[in-house]
């Protein structure tokens, strides 16, 4: 996943209702580079995206109401 794509992602989900009430959003994705991952936080108002060393596999952990599982898991396969 792309750095941008990354950041367009979390961008809908802390302004937009198209995933449902997102109230926290934290996880690791590799990016296009196999030697780093991004590792994100959201909370409402605030985004965090940094680059960290490579793990044994992404994971990504949503917490809100109404959350539209099939949408998210969309978005972040990789």
């Amino acid at each position: 996943m792309s750095w941008e794509k990354l950041s367009a992602v979390l961008n809908q989900l802390a302004d937009s209702e198209g995933y449902g009430v997102v109230v926290r959003c934290k996880g690791m994705v590799s990016s296009e580079d196999p030697k780093i991952w991004y590792y994100f936080d959201l909370v409402p108002g605030e985004t965090e995206i940094r680059e960290g060393a490579p793990d044994y596999t992404g994971k990504v952990c949503v917490i809100g109401t109404g959350l539209r599982t099939d949408a998210l898991e969309k978005e972040f396969r990789i």
